[in-house]
């Protein structure tokens, strides 16, 4: 990366050339993500520091972070964060990146009146990752009780992190195992997740940043994508109290008609889909009967 000056504004022109010509998404996002992370400010304060000289420290952090991206590591996964939901959540490699569509599962969880009203609601994450879908709720909706569950130790490992890093610590139980043997039957008030949900064929023409670098077991969603699903639905209909209710983030477009009769099948009712802000059905809500 050659750089002809050394102020903000310098090298985030001489970044955003160097991965435009890498044909990277959004080069000058991604420089003023990574500026202003070693600058400690927030994005937008940048465009007030345009003329600050920056040190040589903060120079090869700098080209060190643009390479990185340049050879196709995530920006979350450079910076060491994510923004989910209004919160700053540690991101790396022990859980799949928190994504801005999956604020469309919390905010649909959050919007679900009759949960909230049925006294102190329990709610179960299933697959919980890096913890933002659980932490969020709990930070939103801290008079309930709530548990995270993922077999992935390393990814229940991060979900703690960020659950302290974001005080709710006390608030959100975790726990490294599968939901049939994490709860008793018939005690749930409602189970979220997002689970894996992309076959395993399509894996493998996901972009280079998501398929070499976030866990495949977040992603592969078995040769139909529905191995995951399928099984969560199951499971619910034992888990989940009468009447309570399942909230499950979607992917392929055609899993918008056959997850809805998945859950018709198990006996849910009131089944709908839900978009996200792009318009794409994304979440499949039910209650069970």
């Amino acid at each position: 990366m050659k750089i002809a000056s050394k102020t903000v504004k310098g090298v985030l022109a001489a970044g955003a050339d160097y991965l435009a010509e890498r044909n990277i998404e959004q080069p000058r996002l991604i420089c003023e993500l990574l500026t202003s992370r070693l600058m400690k400010c927030k994005r937008l304060e940048l465009y007030l520091k345009y003329d600050t000289v920056l040190s040589d420290k903060v120079i090869e952090a700098m080209r060190r972070g643009v390479k990185r991206v340049g050879d196709g590591e995530p920006i979350q996964y450079v910076t060491g964060q994510a923004e989910f939901m209004g919160h700053v959540f540690k991101a790396d490699k022990r859980a799949l990146i928190p994504r801005p569509e999956t604020e469309t599962l919390v905010t649909q969880v959050l919007e679900c009146e009759p949960l909230w009203k049925c006294g102190k609601p329990v709610i179960v994450d299933v697959g919980t990752g890096s913890g933002c879908i659980v932490v969020s709720l709990a930070l939103s909706k801290p008079d309930a009780l709530y548990i995270g569950l993922d077999i992935s130790e390393q990814a229940i490992t991060l979900a703690r992190e960020n659950a302290v890093a974001l005080g709710v610590a006390e608030k959100v139980a975790f726990s490294c195992s599968e939901l049939a043997d994490a709860v008793e039957p018939g005690t749930l008030s409602a189970i979220v997740a997002n689970p894996p949900y992309i076959s395993s064929a399509d894996c493998e023409k996901l972009p280079l940043n998501v398929r070499g670098h976030e866990p495949r077991l977040a992603l592969d969603g078995g040769p139909d994508g529905l191995a995951v699903i399928e099984a969560v639905v199951q499971d619910s209909v034992i888990a989940l109290k009468p009447g309570g209710f399942l909230f499950l983030e979607i992917g392929e477009p055609v899993q918008a008609k056959t997850v809805p009769a998945l859950l018709g099948e198990a006996g849910f009712q009131d089944v709908r889909v839900a978009r996200d802000l792009a318009g794409r059905d994304r979440v499949i809500v039910g209650r069970l009967g």
